[in-house]
C-alpha cells in the first residue's frame, strides 16, 4: 500500500475525500470545526510537497437536490484561515466549468468542490459520477472516517480509477491505529463502556466486544432494559421492551467469556424530562412508578470509577446519562475523568461515537485522552467487525 509520507505529490494534482459535514447555525456560523482542523494535515502535506489539494465532501441531506443551506461555499472563508493559503470554490463537483478551475490552479492554493451529496449519484455510488471526479486529479486520498463505513462513489467506487496512486490520509491512518488498540494490539484489563439510550443500536457492538473486554460497563438509557430483564423497578425510565428476552442471553454470553458486566447500582431520576426537572436518588431497580432515570448515582459513579482506573485499555461510546443537562450530567462527567486519570497512568483510552465526543469536548478533556475519533456509525460498524467499503477500496 502506498504512504502518504513517501508519496511524490511534485507537481500532481491531489483528490482529497474529507470529511467537512459540520454544524451551521442559521446563519452559517461553524459551531464546532473538529472534522476541519482534524484534516488540515493532510492537506497541508500534499502542499508542501509541490501538490494541488482538491477537496471534496458532503454537507448534510441535500439528497440530490441544490440547496444553499447544504451548500460548502458557507466553509471556504474558515478553511482559508485554517489553511493560510488560498482556497478556490467550485460552484460543482464534476463538469467542465470544474474542469476549467481545476485547469488553472497554481502550486499552494487548494480548491473545494461543492456539495457532493446534491448529486443523487454520490450516494448511490454511480461509477460514470466517480469517474467524472476521477479525472480531476492524479492521485485520490480518502481522508474521511466518518463515511468510511460507506460505498459511495467519492468513498469507495472513486479509487478504482487510482490503481496505482491511492491512499489513506492521516485521519484514516491515525483511525486504524487506535483502533487496532482497542480490536487487535489490546493490553489488559481492557473496559468498554458504552452508553446511549438504545441497546438496539448496540448490541452487535457489544455481543463483538464481549469476547475481547474483561469489562463491560452499561450505562445511560439502555441500562434501564437491563435492569428490567432482571426485575427490577425502572418507572417511567427508557425501555425497550422488545429488547427484555435478549438480555439473559447477552448476560451468558458475557459469563461464557469470563467477562464483567457492569450495570449501574442506583439512578438520578426525575418528574420530567427537562433540565428543570425535580430530581431524587434511588436504587436503579427501585424506581418510583412516576419517575424516570436520566444519570447514574453516587455509588455507580463509585463503581465505575474503579473498574476504568484500573484499565489499560478504555474504549468509550455513549454518555451515562444526559449529560446536555446539567442536572444529569455529573455521572458522564465522572467516566470522562476517570478515563483521563487512567490515560495519566499510561491506559490507552479511545473515545468514539457522536455523544461521547460532545461530552468529552464539553468537559474539555478531548486533549487528555490517547484518541478521539471522527467516525461515529464507521466506528461502531469496525468494532461490529464489519469491513469497510473505504478502507477496502484502498486496500485492494
Amino acid at each position: 500500500m502506498i504512504n502518504i509520507d513517501n508519496y511524490d505529490f511534485k507537481g500532481k494534482k491531489a483528490l482529497i475525500r474529507v470529511d467537512f459535514n459540520v454544524p451551521l447555525d442559521d446563519d452559517f456560523n461553524i459551531t464546532d470545526d473538529t472534522r476541519m482542523r482534524a484534516a488540515v494535515p493532510t492537506i497541508k502535506k500534499v502542499i508542501e510537497s509541490g501538490g494541488i489539494p482538491i477537496l471534496m465532501s458532503h454537507l448534510g441531506r441535500p439528497k440530490g437536490e441544490v440547496k444553499d443551506k447544504f451548500s460548502l461555499r458557507h466553509v471556504v472563508a474558515h478553511l482559508k484561515e485554517l489553511l493560510g493559503t488560498e482556497v478556490k470554490f467550485a460552484p460543482d463537483c464534476i463538469g467542465d466549468e470544474v474542469k476549467k478551475i481545476v485547469s488553472e490552479l497554481k502550486q499552494g492554493e487548494a480548491l473545494l468542490l461543492e456539495n457532493l451529496r446534491f448529486h443523487k449519484e454520490e450516494t448511490a455510488g454511480d461509477e460514470e459520477f466517480a469517474k467524472q471526479l476521477s479525472e480531476l486529479a492524479d492521485v485520490y486520498i480518502n481522508d474521511a472516517f466518518g463515511t468510511a463505513h460507506r460505498a459511495h462513489a467519492s468513498t469507495t467506487i472513486v479509487a478504482k480509477f487510482f490503481p496505482n496512486d491511492k491512499m489513506f490520509g492521516y485521519i484514516m491512518l491515525n483511525e486504524l491505529k487506535s483502533l487496532d488498540k482497542v480490536m487487535k494490539d489490546v493490553q489488559h484489563p481492557f473496559t468498554a463502556i458504552i452508553g446511549g439510550s438504545k441497546v438496539s443500536t448496540k448490541i452487535t457492538v457489544i455481543e463483538n466486544l464481549l469476547p475481547k473486554v474483561d469489562n463491560l460497563i452499561i450505562g445511560g438509557g439502555m441500562a434501564y432494559t437491563f435492569i428490567k430483564a432482571q426485575g427490577g423497578n425502572i418507572g417511567k425510565s427508557i425501555v425497550e421492551e422488545d429488547f427484555v428476552e435478549k438480555i439473559p442471553a447477552i448476560m451468558e454470553m458475557a459469563e461464557k467469556n469470563n467477562t464483567k458486566i457492569i450495570l449501574p447500582v442506583d439512578s438520578i431520576n426525575a418528574d420530567e424530562f427537562s433540565k428543570d426537572a425535580h430530581i431524587v436518588l434511588s436504587d436503579i431497580d427501585k424506581i418510583p412508578s412516576d419517575r424516570m432515570g436520566l444519570d447514574i448515582g453516587p455509588k455507580s459513579v463509585k463503581l465505575f470509577n474503579e473498574v476504568i482506573t484500573n484499565s489499560k485499555t478504555i474504549l468509550w461510546n455513549g454518555p451515562v446519562g444526559v449529560f446536555e443537562f446539567e442536572k444529569f450530567a455529573a455521572g458522564t462527567k465522572s467516566v470522562a475523568e476517570a478515563i483521563v486519570e487512567s490515560t495519566s497512568k499510561g491506559a490507552f483510552s479511545l473515545i468514539g461515537g457522536g455523544d461521547s465526543v460532545a461530552a468529552i469536548t464539553k468537559f474539555g478533556f478531548e486533549d487528555k485522552v490517547s484518541y478521539v475519533s471522527t467516525g461515529g456509525g464507521a466506528l461502531l460498524e469496525y468494532i461490529e467487525g464489519k469491513e469497510l467499503p473505504g478502507i477496502a477500496a484502498i486496500l485492494a
